[in-house]
């Protein structure tokens, strides 16, 4: 049984994870952002400091508070099959909107594209080379990141006091917090219609991967399942650069 003491202290951890990122993400994308879009350096620190707090917390935490209770699950492909599975189905559906439906609203059409070309020279990758180099270190780097944050620690210590129902939802909804910023700036005037739609659809990717964790008792599987959609993302956001990045 968790002590008084240790359950609030859990409690105080969880509360700054789940919401530590949204803050930084009001800092990166409304606070920060350069009016005439070049490479930022207080971006640049203000990114790398954030992230560096986001990804060692719960290292730090774990490490003084529970290390007894740290064990690294060997490679498995337990759980792939059902993560690439969702992750083709989430990519084909993802390419099928834009192209069917999303493309031809205005927004996006044309203020989408600018904002997302506008984040990408701030971060100096506005070219394919560059851009590249960005889609594989959020795909397969960020998104490893995300799951051990997320679904390890977020999700792993909520369904500590939870069931893990409970656990998946809240964790979740933690994911998905910050992706409402991100998708509010990129679909500007879009909030209901497209930001919050979609925010909720990462919400739900959230609790997929963390049902898939929870299932095969190891990260192998949601990461692979993550690395694929951030690809799939990272591809439909090249559709709508290819004419505005620099060769």
């Amino acid at each position: 049984m968790q002590k008084p003491n240790s359950t609030i202290r859990d409690a105080s951890a969880l509360v700054f994870a789940s919401f530590f990122p949204l803050v930084m993400a009001v800092l990166y994308f409304v606070v920060l952002p350069n009016t005439d879009g070049e490479k930022s350096s207080a971006l640049g620190f203000a990114f790398g400091f954030g992230k560096s707090i986001q990804f060692l917390f719960p290292i730090v935490f774990v490490w003084w508070f529970a290390r007894d209770q740290v064990a690294f699950a060997p490679p498995t492909w337990r759980g792939v099959p059902l993560g690439v599975g969702f992750a083709l189905l989430v990519g084909i559906g993802m390419f099928t909107l834009y192209f069917a439906l999303v493309k031809d609203i205005p927004a996006v059409a044309i203020d989408t594209p600018r904002q997302i070309h506008a984040k990408v020279k701030e971060f100096g990758a506005n070219t394919v080379v560059g851009y590249v180099i960005l889609a594989l270190v959020i795909s397969v780097v960020h998104s490893l990141a995300e799951e051990y944050y997320w679904r390890w620690f977020v999700f792993g210590w909520i369904n500590k006091h939870m069931p893990m129902a409970w656990a998946i939802l809240l964790s979740s909804i933690g994911f998905m917090l910050h992706h409402i910023v991100i998708l509010g700036v990129y679909f500007p005037g879009h909030f209901w219609t497209l930001a919050l739609p979609f925010s909720i659809c990462v919400a739900v990717g959230g609790g997929v991967w963390a049902w898939i964790y929870a299932r095969c008792g190891s990260l192998y599987a949601p990461w692979i399942s993550h690395c694929l959609i951030d690809a799939a993302i990272m591809g439909v956001g090249y559709v709508m650069l290819a004419d505005l990045l620099g060769r």
